[in-house]
């Protein structure tokens, strides 16, 4: 007989938090492809030379787009250079927080501390917040009242997704978080993943980066011009286009409470452009499975067990085109998701895991 099923709750301290603990989905065993050891070990292998030229490309860049932005600054002219700068502050820095987060873009670790640093100021994600955030992201993926990081939640908000492309609703989100950070206040989720000993970190730099912001502030009204603004901190609105275009794909649609990164993450295949300034993670699937791939090597790992996998999306419009409608799905009935086809070569899924995950979901 047909249930109605409960609404998601997806609160770090709900039902759904402590349901996802009782039912062994919380630090779960997932599935991974089999890997011969010596072709993982050198998949493994951290370099610096990669992260070292696409840091310098992407700095450079940077330092170029700006550079001309402020050169033409009051004609039209500013606008291209303004909109590149955008893009890589607001959008590349998601995904080099991202990679060197997980101290995997460089073999010299403090090249990686470096960037994450940087990158985590651009895209204004505290970087200890984030660090422990993201390592609850890779332990429960999706997994609904465990995972703070899940980007559309059941059913889907549209209007925000809207509003994320200018990265109105994460920033001023961020900016709340940073103040009361700054304060000394760490919030209750927050507290469910940072250890007590790192809270302080995270208060410390909310108090460096409310002063870095504040002194753009006062240079912007010293100059009578949004100038400084327009170079630090608003390219986080105008520049965020790219990476929720891009993160919107990575589990968009898909299955939640399930043990596969196969059911929960998508790879699409992306222009050489979109691809660097993603930093490969277009490759989600292969990520999730092996998170301490470097992102250089995700091309390789992806040809190495593409036949464990669901097919690609060919491109970003393909996962659009997929996506889109199963959101609209999802209004009408939260519990629809897309299951994704394995080929032939592909073990099959944990049938009897994905049963009962989802009939938790929806008891």
């Amino acid at each position: 007989m047909a249930t109605s099923a409960t609404k998601r709750d997806y609160s770090l301290l709900g039902r759904d938090a402590q349901a996802a603990v009782a039912n062994g989905l919380s630090a779960a065993e997932w599935y991974h492809t089999d890997v011969p050891r010596k072709q993982m070990k050198e998949l493994m292998k951290r370099e610096d030379g990669p992260a070292i030229r696409d840091t310098a490309i992407w700095l450079g860049c940077l330092v170029l787009f700006g550079g001309l932005g402020i050169y033409f600054w009051g004609s039209l002219w500013c606008l291209p250079f303004l909109l590149a700068y955008g893009v890589l502050y607001g959008s590349a820095s998601d995904s080099r927080w991202h990679e060197c987060g997980h101290g995997t873009a460089f073999k010299t670790m403090w090249m990686n501390d470096v960037v994450y640093q940087i990158a985590c100021f651009m895209i204004m994600r505290n970087p200890v917040t984030w660090r422990w955030s993201h390592t609850r992201h890779h332990t429960d993926t999706v997994i609904v009242g465990r995972d703070p990081e899940i980007a559309v939640m059941r059913p889907p908000d549209l209007m925000r997704l809207i509003l994320n492309f200018f990265g109105l609703l994460d920033a001023w989100h961020a900016v709340i978080d940073m103040v009361r950070n700054a304060f000394g206040v760490i919030s209750a989720a927050e507290k469910t993943f940072i250890p007590e000993s790192e809270q302080p970190g995270a208060i410390r730099v909310a108090r460096i980066w409310l002063a870095i912001y504040a002194a753009t502030i006062a240079l912007a009204v010293a100059m009578g011009s949004i100038l400084p603004l327009m170079l630090i901190g608003l390219p986080r609105l105008y520049g965020a286009w790219h990476h929720v275009m891009t993160g919107l794909l990575q589990h968009g649609g898909l299955a939640d409470n399930v043990t596969d990164h196969r059911l929960n993450s998508r790879t699409v295949y992306m222009n050489p452009v979109s691809r660097f300034i993603y930093w490969n993670m277009n490759y989600h699937v292969e990520h999730h499975m092996f998170p301490m791939v470097p992102y250089h090597a995700l091309p390789r790992l992806h040809a190495l067990i593409k036949d464990d996998l669901p097919a690609p999306n060919p491109s970003i419009l393909h996962g659009y085109r997929e996506m889109i409608p199963a959101f609209l799905r999802q209004l009408r009935n939260e519990d629809y998701f897309l299951k994704r086809e394995m080929p032939p070569t592909a073990r099959p899924y944990r049938e009897e895991f994905h049963g009962d995950a989802m009939a938790s979901a929806a008891e």
